[in-house]
């Protein structure tokens, strides 16, 4: 999809531009230096589970309301890279600046305020929260955060974002989906070597133990029998003590291990091009008995599986 506000009569622009950021992302409200002369251009490539946009603007702020947010019905997650200046970013009670070099993490599910001082040139990659919930923890741990990535994974990252850009015309809906998972494990990769992605509510012991339990626990989804002392030897510490540390970030172990493997099945319910049945995903994650797995499925997400993957194929592309 592209769109440029050089087709458009000057006393539309900012309106039509406020309409095409809202489809794209989700709902916003703009505020313009200049509304009359604002001159903007996107292009956006769908990628499977993911999205990836190209913004070159003058100056704007966008907003994100509490009543925008409560319409939502999905969850998603903005990553935006600069390219030619500085922004500014607020979000429930964090402020942060991301010059060029680095990225910021933006929740779809919470009010916001983003500046643009200037005229910039941005990178933005659209993924659902649930994606990076199933392999870096909860969203809240990370976000309005601002992310060197001038070396080491994250300047990987930006790396592969600018050179797949432009070739991405050029591939199929397979191809494009294989890159937007490839683009979220090398995100997932850049967020985990920052050591703030731990619980900051635990001490930092803790939540170094607490952290390296859920990595192998992520990795290791797939065996139906996997069990909490598994995870306690493997991370060198006692069955009790592992347990304690589930229970105080808010749930038990064989919760965070459910919820854990019904988010990689929903990943896998979006997957346009998997050739899987639903009962085969629900095996290849670890459980195993179909009608549990459709159960707990409603009560998390409160649809069926088939109906969630019916409704995924039924959303709009970029």
């Amino acid at each position: 999809m592209e769109f440029s506000t050089q087709a458009t009569e000057p006393g539309a622009r900012s309106s039509c531009w406020q309409n095409v950021i809202s489809d794209t992302f989700f709902p916003l409200d703009t505020v313009f230096r200049e509304e009359d002369r604002f001159n903007g251009d996107l292009k956006c490539w769908s990628l499977g589970l993911a999205s990836l946009s190209r913004l070159k603007t003058d100056a704007i702020l966008y907003r994100r309301n509490q009543r925008q947010v409560l319409t939502e019905r999905e969850k998603t997650l903005l990553i935006t890279v600069p390219e030619l200046a500085e922004v500014q970013f607020e979000q429930c009670n964090r402020e942060t600046r991301c010059r060029p070099g680095g990225f910021l993490i933006e929740r779809g599910d919470a009010p916001y305020e983003f500046r643009q001082p200037g005229a910039n040139s941005l990178w933005v990659l659209k993924v659902p929260s649930s994606a990076l919930r199933a392999r870096v923890g909860p969203p809240e741990r990370f976000s309005a955060f601002s992310f060197d990535a001038q070396q080491g994974v994250g300047a990987y990252f930006i790396d592969t974002i600018r050179s797949t850009a432009k070739r991405l015309d050029e591939l199929n809906s397979a191809a494009k989906e294989t890159i937007g998972q490839q683009l979220i494990d090398l995100l997932c990769l850049a967020i985990q070597d920052d050591e703030r992605v731990l619980d900051s509510n635990l001490s930092s012991v803790r939540a170094a133990h607490l952290f390296r339990a859920e990595q192998y626990i992520r990795a290791n989804l797939a065996k139906g029998d996997l069990q909490p002392q598994d995870v306690a030897d493997a991370c060198g510490i006692s069955l009790r003590y592992l347990q304690r540390l589930f229970t105080d970030s808010g749930r038990s172990i064989y919760e965070w291990i459910r919820e854990q493997r019904l988010l990689m099945c929903d990943e896998e319910l979006r997957k346009a091009n998997t050739p899987h049945s639903i009962s085969e995903i629900a095996y290849r994650w670890g459980f195993a008995d179909q009608s549990q797995f459709s159960k707990n499925y409603r009560m998390y997400f409160g649809r069926s599986p088939s109906q969630a993957r019916s409704e995924y194929r039924l959303q709009p592309l970029c």
